[in-house]
């Protein structure tokens, strides 16, 4: 993904949120999703458009699927659907609720040498949810944040390696709350 990057980028994820209204069991989330579709087609300049799905198509990014009635259509390939939700990983953002419910979040975790670049790129994620990093393996955050962990756990496999507690207190809960300004 070199040039249109970002329009590609955009498709996949137009892509994967057709895959998330396939899923959707509710009406009212259904609809939402459908708009919100519609309205990123829409801002999609059609040369680079076209351009973009023949570059994910050659990059196996993407596939064409032809039903009876001959009409086409294009749907994420596995390899696609895995870059889509990698992008989405990297706009996560924890919630701050509008009050705090006095619980802190930890994140342990113990991920062996030999993946490294995993245990790398799970602490860039962590920094990049704005976590407070106690030690190099124990990060804090004091907003509920367990589906995005998960999210990022199931992504890189490493759940065997990453321990989620929620805590009452902490030692340094002072420091903690000057930093999160709670």
């Amino acid at each position: 993904m070199v040039r249109g990057g970002h329009v590609q980028k955009k498709i996949l994820l137009l892509l994967l949120g057709s895959l998330a209204l396939g899923l959707s069991r509710s009406p009212d989330r259904s609809i939402r999703i459908i708009k919100e579709i519609g309205r990123e087609w829409q801002k999609i300049n059609r040369r680079q458009l076209y351009r973009s799905v023949k570059s994910l198509y050659d990059s196996k990014l993407i596939k064409k699927e032809t039903d009876k009635k001959g009409n086409i259509s294009f749907v994420l390939t596995g390899k696609g659907r895995k870059k889509a939700l990698s992008f989405q990983l990297f706009s996560m953002e924890i919630k701050k609720p509008a009050t705090w419910d006095s619980q802190w979040r930890l994140v342990v975790f113990d991920i062996p040498e030999h993946q490294k670049n995993k245990r790398e790129i799970f602490r860039m994620h962590l920094r990049n949810l704005l976590f407070f990093e106690l030690q190099k393996s124990v990060f804090v955050h004091p907003y509920d944040c367990r589906k995005e962990i998960d999210n990022i756990t199931d992504h890189y496999q490493l759940g065997r390696y990453v321990r989620f507690i929620v805590a009452n207190t902490i030692d340094n809960e002072v420091q903690l709350k000057t930093h999160f300004e709670i």
